[in-house]
């Protein structure tokens, strides 16, 4: 029989390439979407006749019940979240609500009524925040610097507190930045590489962004999900940093996307106050050594083949 897997966040980046690689190992695969009065299913539109939607919302504990029940899945994937930093000082109760507070109550659906599913929950390098050590791996101490790392990082433990106090077999994964075609725009790289084709093919002018200096370890996002489910195949539970172990600046990233589209991005970018954080978060790098030893993971995608992917593909979403 089908192994079976409810994922949650299913019409974000990472929900839509995990579906497709789930698909592809064979499994009956449940998508846990939000009532809204716009379809959003873009990035599973293609998933659409292969994957089960079901309606429930991680502020509403009855509607998670019904999900849970309804899967009656071998696996739980938590992605869904409000996931955009700048957003969470903005919003940072509902932040609270969705990316903290929405761990625990999915949580104790899997705890009232599936506790044999194994619990998979999206945690976040910005837990560490203002680091203590270069790089973080899984015993670095977390110092969160925004709503969204503190709503993370008690996701995080809440999900340490369920497999100790329970017995669940729920993990962490500890996911530094990971990017891919399918990024939202409001996110710097996809901003850049929207920005690089909209201005190679005239659409556009300029790019205003914040700090050109901060540091991230970007990976990409198909081999990231693949992180994802091994570490539901292993014989006990536990937390895993991923991550490449390489850093790069913002300033790196423009560099390459600008260069690939024939272009100097410094005829065309400016840096704007506005898109600086209130408290910065200065040098995430991720040691993934004990994904390598333990789930045999390694990335295949490299910086400069993803940030290219991403500007070839905007180029050709706009007609370029």
């Amino acid at each position: 029989m089908a192994k079976r897997a409810l994922i949650t966040g299913i019409t974000g980046q990472d929900g839509s390439y995990l579906a497709d690689h789930l698909l592809e190992q064979g499994y009956e695969v449940f998508g846990m979407v939000r009532r809204s009065s716009t379809e959003t299913l873009g990035r599973v539109a293609h998933l659409q006749d292969r994957v089960e939607f079901l309606q429930a919302d991680l502020l509403d504990q009855a509607s998670l019940d019904r999900a849970v029940q309804d899967a009656a899945a071998d696996e739980i994937y938590n992605l869904a979240a409000q996931s955009f930093v700048p957003t969470s000082w903005s919003q940072p109760s509902l932040t609270g609500e969705f990316t903290g507070l929405g761990v625990l109550r999915l949580l104790e659906s899997v705890r009232k009524l599936d506790p044999r599913a194994r619990f998979y929950q999206a945690s976040s390098s910005e837990m560490f925040g203002k680091v203590r050590e270069v790089p973080q791996n899984e015993l670095t101490p977390f110092h969160p610097r925004s709503p969204y790392a503190v709503a993370k990082t008690f996701g995080h433990h809440i999900t340490v507190n369920y497999r100790e106090s329970y017995g669940l077999y729920a993990v962490s994964g500890i996911l530094f930045n990971h990017e891919s075609p399918r990024r939202g725009r409001e996110f710097v790289t996809r901003k850049i590489t929207d920005a690089v084709a909209r201005i190679k093919l005239g659409l556009a002018g300029e790019l205003r962004l914040g700090n050109l200096d901060a540091q991230r370890d970007w990976g990409y996002a198909g081999d990231y999900v693949r992180a994802m489910h091994l570490m539901l195949q292993q014989p006990e539970p536990g937390d895993f940093v991923i991550a490449t172990g390489r850093t790069h600046s913002v300033r790196e990233f423009l560099e390459i996307a600008f260069g690939h589209a024939g272009l100097k991005w410094e005829d065309h970018v400016v840096q704007d106050p506005r898109y600086m954080r209130p408290a910065e978060v200065d040098q995430l790098r991720g040691d993934a050594g004990k994904a390598r030893r333990e789930l045999g993971w390694e990335p295949t995608v490299s910086f400069e083949q993803l940030v290219t992917m991403m500007v070839d593909s905007d180029l050709a979403l706009l007609g370029g």
